[in-house]
């Protein structure tokens, strides 16, 4: 996986084909009220989420070709978690498709995008704080 930047599956984003240009995400921690008689609330916790968007651009006519927008859908009704690894080779756990985003702009004369702006929007498989905390 040298030239890979991460790995969904079987699927590669690289510079050469869909480079993403910013990955964010978000952590959620989710805590429970539970009323008590006389005294504040009991706060539980329930359980930990993820989710990550990776945004980036695709130029068809240079790098990579068409139909890599439709490959992450097609991995998307697939319905199947995937294992989210970077370049790097670190395992970032398991991961669905939640979301497909895909804008397209600047057109040549037989109407096929020069640029596709692209946001897959994955959560996290497996949920768990397994594999997270320090101890």
């Amino acid at each position: 996986m040298s030239d890979t930047m991460l790995a969904l599956g079987p699927f590669r984003f690289s510079i050469d084909t869909a480079a993403y240009g910013s990955s964010m995400q978000v952590d959620t921690f989710d805590w429970r009220e539970q009323g008590q008689i006389g005294s504040r609330p009991a706060l539980q916790f329930t359980g930990f989420d993820q989710t990550r968007d990776l945004s980036g651009v695709i130029y068809p006519h240079h790098r990579g070709g068409f139909g890599q927008i439709e490959r992450m859908r097609r991995l998307g009704l697939a319905s199947l978690p995937l294992p989210l690894i970077s370049g790097a080779g670190r395992v970032l756990g398991t991961f669905v498709i939640l979301s497909v985003t895909e804008e397209q702009t600047v057109f040549d004369r037989g109407g096929a995008p020069k640029r596709q702006d692209f946001t897959l929007r994955l959560r996290r498989f497996d949920g768990g704080l397994r594999g997270l905390l320090p101890f």
